[in-house]
């Protein structure tokens, strides 16, 4: 079984544990960890809704070439030719 590694942790924050695909999830002391795919489903939602920011994340151009930019042109003309456009690309879900 190929376990979503990224959602449980995301479920469970606060536990240590060890995931093995094809093996199981174990605690930190060797014992099964018993997950609620629920629990587990709704961490994957949470993570599937917030992808977006990354992907902004790495539209934006470098935050050195930002200033430069707002420098140059102002404010408005930034959030106009800069922000609006990855906005618009990659919206919120």
């Amino acid at each position: 079984m190929i376990y979503d590694h990224e959602a449980i942790y995301r479920a469970y924050p606060d536990a240590i544990i060890t995931i093995t695909d094809d093996k199981g999830i174990f605690n930190d002391d060797g014992t099964e960890f018993v997950i609620d795919t629920n629990k587990v489903t709704t961490a994957r939602a949470e993570l599937d809704s917030l992808a977006y920011q990354d992907t902004r994340r790495q539209a934006y151009p470098p935050w050195q070439d930002q200033l430069n930019y707002i420098y140059d042109n102002g404010i408005d003309k930034w959030k106009t030719d800069v922000v609006d456009p990855v906005k618009k690309k990659y919206p919120k879900p």
